[in-house]
């Protein structure tokens, strides 16, 4: 057993480039991978969480108090892997350990029967025969508790949501515990229920006369044209591009009809495009539609009206002799024909409407039968709440106000036929975990059919929802053939779901326990846990509950009696629990959850962590995932962590996101989830001395800046993860005190941290010898030079793409009336790259930078957003309204005189010097305004901003003895100049005006 002094690896050292590699990886691995169970927001990489396990259940070998007998298990465990490690000192086994867990998180090794009967014995040597229990009261996907498994370990995992439950069950209870046998039942069972919904559903569905299958039929929302002299029907079009495959392009073509007296008619026909000027714009952006016929413009709020009498408008409205007179109309429907390649477009027929009426006279037909038993039992169509959350939940604004308005009839009609087949699924045990099983794969078929999934135009395929963590409107939509065998459909959701349960059943080396439990009151009784590992909620980042309600209304109908599905602190609410759910939502939702707020999330966050230092083990060890990226969300989870008794004893970041994730597209989430590893703070704890604490700080910042940036860590995720490292120092006190005997607080010691990482940062890339031996790095140049090159530095990316780190976690996931795709008219972004102000401001303040002193004129704050104004729009600033080109003359010839006579001329005082042209292309300066004052004088970052746009101006001469006058001036101009270059994003126009710049510097 591990000693209580001894270090656990994670504590000491941890292969963060190996992992961040395999983790980052992994996003991309579909096949047989765990994820594909079933869908659940914000899943840690399996490989971050397997190393980081071994990295707590591990003992360090170069510890003193590691017990011999491990050392001894380890080298003959290793050797078996790798050649050498027999005979290594207890440094090198250290490094050999660091080596298998860097393996070990490779995706294809992770199944591998060497390495994972080495991961459990090198487990089983340091914990004895009693496998140690691993607890995650946040367990969402399970990334954490089935690594546990993997490894050998108990597994204790609750959720509060049953969705995130019933995924957990299946994946650490039911396939570990029947195994393969589990895949080939589901394989047979799934067939049998494919084939019986086949025979159900082939009315709705039915085959093109010349034996094509239809797979996809593309609809539009119609709303009506309300001009005078128009009134018609206007389809809702993002593009009418159909395929946009390089070698196969298709679209629609409309045209204008007019009949008499009758509205104007809008007919399509599909063609081939040669270019794609001749594929119309669509009728609808940002929820504002244009009329085909007349051209007057919709606005949103008539688009809203119209769409809501008709409940979100994906239905179609047919007359007593079958006609479609309104609602949703049908564009094209997407076929494959026996024998040949690819998918085919046809225009609508009326034997399409007529299956389409079929499934709404058999939906029709359910409904009243359960009106007329008197409404026993569930509605068999979700009739169950949509709430309207801002920004999140929209389409409730379009009348689309119960979950099962997310659903055309022909939709629910196929949902029930599938949530039935499975609850009819023999009642035996066995058969009992199938339907658990099989209602999973039920989940992914519900993704892609919906009214709000979309088609994407590039792979021919439908996009489903979630795309986002949100519920965006779309206008246009797909209706797939939910028993199609591409992505999507029931045959690939069941393919899907019988891989991923047989990884699992190789990878589970026993079976795991789960409940529905809350965190801040946790069932398992004091002291019994070794490992304490989560991945917690971050604020309002993600709605997990009303995200889930999508499909725990139909899990609910394909499992009417499952325990699990029902709210064991509300038994009444027919939706997942809310109110113990920490997610602060009083901004979505102030009538519903007023009181979750801030404080609501912040101390049910310090509740859960006590209860993870009571169920801990004196001998065991924590683990916190964080990936937030704001400075109040480490405040509040570090707060919580020190006040419920832990003390931070490493901290690792590892790359978790890829840099082309949808999400990165327009902000910039972490690309490191840090992993803080705690242990509980000894009772009898001394008192810190805040002296010692502050003389200790600066080289364990600087020593694990230099760390982590040998491991490629950057920019925020480097800022973010040198918290951890600084928190050791104080969180392992009681409380620290100044000399005086007043007690330092948490966030007094964080604005201590945040400047000495800004120090440290500025001192890397403005520092030089010559500053150094002034002592004054950080001073060597004005406040704006410094806030831009701070600025730019924290911009840096760990995945090798800047990233503006521009809006909050909610703001991440909120979307508008339209979520636009590539096709569409892309929002209008301000150029320049972006900070949320408060890290800004952490940064700014201790190192003397007044920000509001540069508003206007290298920053612009808006809506707690920093933006740092691009070189371009400052030209005004740096030239005046004659521009670049006169002062370039000026520059040329005056190159000895100050420069500060024509910078600046928009902000000084006296408005100096203001530049003209005379006859035959000479400059003359006005005396009056070089004789007045300057209010402000040009910084040297002015000057280099000069010089970027002289160079873009292609003004060569000004540009030289602009060069030349900085350099008689002194060293700052180049200095700066260089920092900035290697600071500015890869590809970005600064940098590569810089380059050029520079290589116009006489050596």
């Amino acid at each position: 057993m591990i000693p209580k002094e001894c270090k656990r690896l994670a504590e000491v050292d941890f292969p963060i480039a190996e992992v961040s590699k395999h983790s980052v990886r992994e996003k991309s691995i579909r096949h047989g991978h765990p994820s594909t169970l079933h869908l659940w927001w914000a899943r840690r990489p399996l490989a971050a969480c397997r190393a980081m396990l071994l990295g707590l259940l591990l003992p360090d070998p170069a510890d003193p108090f590691c017990p011999g007998a491990f050392k001894v298990q380890v080298r003959r465990i290793l050797s078996r892997l790798y050649q050498g490690a027999a005979d290594a000192s207890d440094a090198d086994l250290r490094r050999w350990l660091l080596k298998f867990i860097g393996d070990f998180a490779n995706w294809d090794l992770s199944t591998d029967q060497g390495y994972l009967q080495a991961g459990r014995d090198l487990v089983k040597a340091a914990h004895g025969e009693e496998p140690p229990l691993v607890v995650d009261p946040f367990a969402g996907g399970g990334s954490i508790p089935l690594e546990a498994l993997r490894l050998g370990c108990d597994a204790f995992a609750s959720d509060l949501n049953p969705v995130a439950c019933l995924i957990l069950k299946v994946m650490l209870e039911d396939i570990p515990r029947y195994g393969p046998e589990l895949a080939e039942e589901l394989r047979r069972v799934g067939a049998e229920i494919k084939k019986q919904a086949e025979k159900e559903l082939a009315e709705f569905y039915p085959k093109d006369s010349d034996g094509a299958t239809p797979i996809a039929y593309l609809w539009a929302r119609i709303v009506k044209c309300e001009s005078p002299n128009c009134g018609a029907e206007i389809p809702l079009v993002r593009s009418f591009w159909l395929c946009k495959k390089a070698n196969r392009k298709r679209a629609l073509r409309y045209k204008v009809v007019c009949s008499g007296n009758e509205s104007p008619a809008i007919e399509f026909e599909i063609f081939e495009p040669k270019t794609d000027k001749e594929v119309s714009n669509g009728t609808v952006t940002r929820a504002k539609a244009t009329c085909p016929a007349c051209h007057i413009v919709l606005p949103p709020e008539r688009v809203r009206a119209q769409l809501s009498e008709q409940r979100g408008g994906a239905d179609v409205l047919f007359d007593a002799k079958r006609n479609r007179v309104g609602g949703a109309r049908l564009l094209a429907v997407v076929t494959l024909k026996p024998g040949e390649q690819g998918r085919h477009y046809r225009l609508p027929t009326e034997r399409d409407y007529q299956a389409v009426w079929n499934a709404q006279k058999r939906l029709k037909a359910i409904l009243d039968e359960w009106e007329r038993s008197g409404r026993k039992g569930l509605c068999p169509v979700p009739d169950e709440p949509l709430p309207l959350m801002s920004g999140t939940f929209n389409v409730p604004i379009y009348g689309m106000s119960r979950w099962g308005d997310l659903f055309a009839a022909r939709q629910k009609a196929a949902m029930l036929t599938l949530a039935t087949l499975i609850e009819r699924v023999g009642r035996e045990e066995t058969t009992g975990v199938l339907r658990e099983v099989l209602s999973l794969s039920l989940g992914k078929v519900l993704r892609h059919c919906n009214v709000v999934s979309k088609w994407h135009r590039g792979s021919e395929t439908v996009a489903g929802a979630f795309g986002i963590q949100a519920l965006p409107m779309s206008w246009d939509f797909p209706e797939m053939f939910p028993l199609v065998d591409y992505a999507g459909g029931l045959s690939d959701a069941l393919e899907d779901v019988n891989e991923a349960v047989s990884a699992v059943a190789t990878a589970a080396g026993s079976v795991g326990q789960i409940e529905i439990a809350d965190a801040a009151e946790h069932p398992l009784p004091d002291v019994t846990v070794s490992v304490w590992f989560t991945d917690p909620p971050y604020y309002f980042a993600i709605p997990y509950a009303d995200l889930s309600d999508f499909f725990f209304v139909w899990l609910k109908r394909a499992l009417p009696r499952h325990p699990g599905l029902v709210d064991r602190f509300d038994p009444g609410n027919p939706l997942t629990h809310k109110n113990r759910e920490l997610c602060e939502m009083a901004h979505w939702d102030p009538d519903r959850y007023a009181h979750k707020n801030q404080k609501f999330f912040e101390e049910g966050m310090r509740a859960a962590f006590a209860e993870g230092r009571r169920v801990l083990r004196e001998d065991g060890v924590g683990c916190v995932v964080f990936a937030h990226k704001t400075t109040e969300g480490w405040e509040a989870l570090l707060s919580g962590m020190s006040q419920a008794g832990w003390t931070i004893t490493g901290s690792w970041p590892v790359a978790t996101e890829r840099g082309a994730r949808l999400r990165a597209r327009e902000s910039a989430a972490l690309a490191t989830s840090v992993h803080l590893v705690c242990r509980p703070r000894p009772e009898n704890a001394p008192v810190g001395d805040w002296a010692d604490v502050l003389r200790e700080l600066p080289k364990r910042v600087g020593d694990w800046m230099e760390r982590l940036q040998s491991e490629g860590i950057r920019g925020a995720d480097l800022v973010f993860a040198c918290i951890g490292p600084a928190l050791e120092i104080f969180s392992r006190y009681s409380r620290v005190e100044t000399a005086d005997g007043r007690e330092v607080k948490l966030a007094e010691y964080l604005e201590k941290v945040w400047e000495v990482v800004g120090r440290t940062a500025l001192e890397q890339v403005l520092g030089t010898a010559e500053a150094m031996a002034r002592n004054s790095a950080v001073g060597a140049l004005e406040e704006d030079a410094r806030l831009t090159a701070l600025f730019l530095w924290t911009l840096q990316s760990t995945n090798g793409n800047a990233a503006d780190i521009g809006a909050q976690e909610a703001e991440e996931g909120e979307i508008s009336d339209e979520d636009d795709e590539e096709e569409t008219t892309p929002h209008r972004k301000a150029k320049g790259y972006t900070l949320i102000f408060d890290v800004v401001r952490r940064f700014a303040q201790p190192l003397g930078i007044n920000l509001p002193k540069w508003e206007g004129r290298i920053i612009e704050t808006k809506k707690g957003i920093v933006r740092l104004l691009p070189v371009v729009e400052r030209a005004k600033q740096l030239f005046g309204e004659d521009g670049a080109k006169v002062t370039a003359d000026w520059i040329e010839h005056n190159s000895q005189k100050n420069l500060q006579l024509v910078l600046f001329p928009e902000l000084e005082e006296q408005r100096a010097p203001r530049v003209r042209r005379r006859s035959r292309g000479k400059i003359s300066v006005t005396p009056s305004a070089v004789e007045g004052n300057a209010k402000q004088e040009a910084t040297t970052l002015d000057r280099v901003h000069a010089a970027m746009l002289l160079q873009a101006g292609g003004q060569t001469n000004a540009l030289r003895a602009l060069i030349k006058a900085e350099q008689e001036r002194g060293p700052d101009f180049l200095r700066l100049a260089n920092a900035l270059s290697a600071l500015y994003p890869k590809g970005s126009e600064e940098k590569r005006l810089l380059d050029a710049m520079l290589l116009a510097v006489s050596r």
